[in-house]
């Protein structure tokens, strides 16, 4: 008990200079201004596009390298006549391309078709799409977008994304086959570039190899979304950048496996001492017990922005039932890192390798 008392006083004693920490000016901050970010990714507000190709071809390519068929996605500007860009697309992913009646796609737009337009200096960008096309996989979507958008609010280190409404059409029959909601990810060189960094295809990284505060900073986001299904030893739904000072820093992705989500198609790992992604297990890595405090005065101080997420244009079109058993989610989770005892005890059971 007193060792659970002396952390929470070391997690009070850090709280007011996390907080403000948090919005001093960072090396990724400097780096941030610099670099100009895509219109696409410049704004929250809901597009909508048509996209046609050859979605058939697409969604047979279960396995093995996946072929780029041409396509053409056609949007709307205010004001202006419908603006149309050539384009590859293909199918990527592994488990949702195996399992899914609608694979995630990659588009791939050429510089010189899609200049002066939306998409420009997008380059690669992944198409989050349904699995299925049904309400409730459509409702899974949307509630993985909102975690892209919480974790924006916690870090730059951490991809951006674009909600859209799409209607697919197959170009070969020229039939449409559905209007759903999708999101476009940031290219995986943008987002370092966008920090100042690159890219670090390492593997095998362990506790103390990588920078300590964001090690502790994606474990506890991982806890709260109830995320179990990444490892940044083996750089799955994790990438590493390195920025120029030789630090290292992970970058989580793909959250449609966690609890906060809680799709039907989604289990834990058989390995793990868990029945269901809606139990939480922390999988973080250990760091200083100061880089803990720091993480959860942040987690604290953004609370309620990441709560107003759920309020607003995006938040309204998720399912009223849905927003609400997501907050009493997070509540339990708030309730963990404030409780001295149990955030010792999360803490305490970090790992030193994955």
């Amino acid at each position: 008990m007193k060792r659970a008392i002396g952390y929470w006083l070391l997690v009070v004693g850090y709280g007011l200079t996390a907080v403000a920490a948090a919005g001093a000016q960072t090396p990724a901050d400097s780096a941030q201004k610099a670099y100009e970010l895509p219109k696409l990714f410049s704004s929250d507000s809901v597009i909508h596009f048509t996209l046609s190709t050859n979605l058939r071809a697409i969604a047979r390519a279960k396995a093995g390298a996946a072929r780029y068929h041409a396509g053409r996605l056609t949007y709307v500007d205010t004001g202006a006549a419908p603006i149309a860009i050539p384009l590859r697309v293909r199918a990527r992913g592994h488990w949702r391309r195996a399992n899914c009646d609608m694979p995630p796609l990659l588009l791939n737009f050429w510089t010189d078709s899609s200049k002066k337009t939306l998409f420009a200096r997008v380059g690669r960008g992944r198409l989050v799409v349904h699995c299925r096309n049904a309400d409730t996989h459509e409702q899974y979507l949307l509630q993985e977008y909102q975690l892209y958008r919480v974790y924006n609010l916690l870090t730059p280190f951490s991809h951006r994304a674009r909600l859209a409404r799409v209607t697919y059409v197959d170009s070969v029959s020229g039939r449409q086959t559905a209007t759903r909601y999708g999101f476009i990810l940031e290219d995986d060189d943008a987002m370092a570039k966008r920090n100042g960094a690159r890219q670090d295809s390492s593997k095998g990284a362990k506790a103390g190899d990588l920078d300590a505060y964001t090690d502790a900073l994606v474990g506890v986001f991982q806890y709260m979304i109830g995320g179990t299904d990444w490892s940044v030893a083996g750089l799955h739904n994790i990438q590493l950048v390195k920025q120029p000072d030789g630090t290292v820093r992970a970058v989580a992705y793909d959250f449609d496996w966690s609890g906060a989500v809680n799709a039907s198609y989604a289990k834990p790992d058989y390995r793990l001492p868990i029945s269901t992604v809606r139990q939480r297990l922390f999988r973080g890595y250990c760091a200083p017990p100061e880089e803990y405090a720091r993480v959860f005065a942040l987690f604290n101080g953004k609370k309620p922005a990441v709560y107003a997420l759920y309020a607003d244009h995006i938040g309204q079109l998720m399912k009223p039932d849905v927003v609400r058993r997501t907050l009493e989610y997070f509540d339990e989770f708030f309730a963990t890192i404030n409780d001295p005892r149990r955030a010792a005890e999360l803490v305490r059971s970090c790992k030193q390798a994955q």
